[in-house]
């Protein structure tokens, strides 16, 4: 291991770094910010493999990878799909990304920011001087054509209708409704295209990850699920509204979500989902709601918090964990085995690593996952770039207020793509 101190150390140094790591075709990066969140964000990750095994590409070939406890971590992904080989489900809408459903990969290099150190794990040589070396590209503005939805609005209007007559006859209580916004034949920087999503949306659970020719851009602020020391931590995000231009402002804006009924309701209903996936693989009597409605200012928008721990079960590992409380509640609805199907049914395009999630495996065992929202994702070889947003639809929902919340998710995401979604 080498362990440098950070002063000694470029100011562009995590973008040379990246730059750099984004050359292999397994690379992943995970980025907190620097933020202060409940529980704590990220830690700030990079790895990156010349060839990684096939595979794994299922949840119980994920037990076959070598043990983090040998001293190396696990990076990777889980997509959406992962869903299918947890419960009975498939999906038949098309994708224009393709990822395969997991991977995961033991880095041959990672990067790790401890303190005020850079500690450099696995095969040094040569790679600080290398990163060093790098040129960091003069940014340039994207050219990217309007994003086309695939679901045009007056599609996505009736849609929330048509889920609020489900929820009317009681085939759930709350629904996520989400949709695709596209464009093809785009040629972009992926690195530079982060690092100006990164800066326009901090946040405490952002990434870059590299998979071939698939790139997830990332800037999540939700948790999925952590583990330390055998404590499960889930902090679902529902409740969503713009942050004021004025402190006044501000100040209302938040007291109006504190007060919102219906968004009180959306993030009660996933809590309680949380609570009940978590009780599957947790000790008895140990699941508990420490922060419930906390509220928390990012960027552009305030968002509602909860926070559900539980000590893991000793027999219990990562795999059991994933099968017990994927996907994550706030991305799917209550029930959640009925909400996928409905999802399923209304969407008009597979969710990728949308609705999936990003993280990794700590040598010690422990684990860290983020929820893939407020994220690019761009296939190089064929030019794809898509975005993804939705929101929680129950009975009370208004479909134009809806509608104006997923547009309000999307807001940094066209600024740094500098486009527009075409009408």
């Amino acid at each position: 291991m080498l362990s440098i101190p950070l002063t000694t150390l470029p100011p562009d140094f995590r973008a040379r770094a990246l730059h750099w790591a984004a050359q292999f075709p397994h690379c992943a990066y995970f980025e907190p910010n620097d933020l202060t969140y409940p529980e704590g964000p990220f830690e700030r990750l990079l790895g990156v493999a010349e060839q990684a095994p096939a595979g794994p590409h299922s949840l119980d070939q994920l037990r076959q990878l070598p043990d983090a406890t040998a001293g190396v971590p696990r990076l990777g992904f889980l997509t959406y799909d992962v869903k299918n080989e947890v419960e009975q489900l498939y999906s038949h809408n098309p994708s224009g990304l393709d990822w395969p459903q997991l991977h995961f990969f033991t880095p041959h290099t990672w990067l790790q920011w401890r303190g005020g150190t850079l500690e450099i794990h696995g095969r040094t040589r040569g790679v600080l001087e290398a990163i060093l070396a790098t040129e960091v590209p003069q940014p340039k503005p994207p050219t990217t054509p309007a994003l086309t939805a695939r679901m045009p609005k007056a599609e996505y209007l009736a849609a929330v209708e048509a889920v609020r007559e489900d929820i009317l006859s009681g085939e759930v209580y709350e629904l996520n409704l989400c949709q695709e916004f596209y464009a093809e034949g785009v040629q972009l920087d992926p690195v530079d295209l982060f690092l100006r999503l990164n800066a326009a949306s901090p946040a405490p659970f952002a990434g870059f990850v590299r998979y071939h020719e698939h790139f997830l851009l990332c800037a999540s602020p939700e948790r999925f699920l952590s583990q330390h020391q055998g404590r499960l931590v889930s902090q679902p995000i529902k409740g969503t509204i713009r942050r004021g231009t004025t402190p006044a402002e501000d100040a209302q804006q938040r007291q109006t979500l504190l007060h919102d009924e219906k968004e009180r309701a959306e993030n009660l209903m996933i809590v309680d989902l949380v609570r009940n996936d978590l009780a599957r693989v947790a000790r008895t009597g140990t699941v508990q709601v420490p922060e419930l409605f906390g509220l928390y200012p990012f960027r552009h928008v305030w968002q509602m918090i909860s926070t559900v721990t539980a000590e893991l079960r000793p027999e219990a590992d990562l795999v059991d964990v994933l099968r017990a409380a994927f996907p994550m509640g706030s991305m799917t609805g209550a029930p959640k085995i009925r909400a996928m199907q409905l999802i399923e049914h209304y969407e008009r395009t597979r969710r990728g690593l949308y609705s999936g999630s990003i993280g990794y495996v700590a040598p010690d065992g422990s684990f860290d996952f983020n929820v893939v929202i407020r994220s690019l994702q761009y296939r190089q070889d064929t030019g794809y770039l898509s975005f993804q947003v939705g929101s929680a639809i129950t009975y009370d929902s208004v479909p134009e207020r809806e509608y104006q919340e997923c547009l309000l998710k999307a807001r940094a995401m066209l600024e740094v793509l500098g486009t527009v979604v075409s009408e």
